[in-house]
């Protein structure tokens, strides 16, 4: 669990955008956090204490999912995989399709890089409905590899993200929730 006071610096700084990118849409600006280095070590250090020993490799998802996770793969001494949407890879690759509410999307990851028995960690920013989350621990899952910790800078309740990776049987971790 994050301190009282990490959260009480995120708050401060994380800026809500109604109607963006649609209408109805209250968007998290996570930007400003950036603006200050010892605020991202800190972040940083929330996640690695969540993960610190328990996980193999850790897997972002395009993009934001990398503005932290590649900084926690570093912190944690193991690999970063990235998660990217369909087409920005080179084969061979591995892919999963999944249903968004105006259509479907697929992601991928390069082939080989995900180990048959690693201990994966997935990481992303936000988790809202828990559909690319959902996704990626298929990915991770078609190749033999074992989901066991999802972690994101802000959840979302109301969304019920959780609920969609409840099924893996991995930890999950929000630094933040709303």
């Amino acid at each position: 669990m994050a301190s009282q006071e990490l959260i009480k610096k995120l708050e401060a700084v994380i800026e809500n955008i109604p109607d963006f990118p649609i209408p109805g849409i209250q968007f998290k600006d996570i930007t400003p956090i950036f603006l200050d280095p010892k605020l991202y070590e800190e972040v940083i250090e929330d996640l690695v204490k969540f993960s610190k020993g328990k996980v193999d490799a850790v897997c972002g998802i395009e993009s934001r999912g990398y503005l932290f996770g590649i900084a926690i793969a570093v912190a944690l001494e193991v690999p970063f995989i990235l998660i990217r949407k369909k087409g920005k890879l080179p084969p061979p690759i591995i892919s999963e399709k999944y249903d968004l509410e105006y259509g479907s999307a697929e992601i991928e990851t390069r082939e080989g890089q995900i180990k048959k028995g690693q201990r994966i960690l997935i990481h992303d920013d936000l988790l809202a409905t828990g559909g690319t989350t959902e996704a990626a621990a298929k990915l991770v899952e078609k190749q033999g590899a074992e989901v066991v910790q999802f972690s994101f800078l802000i959840g979302l309740k109301d969304l019920k993200g959780d609920e969609k990776l409840k099924k893996f049987n991995a930890e999950i971790y929000h630094t933040l929730e709303y």
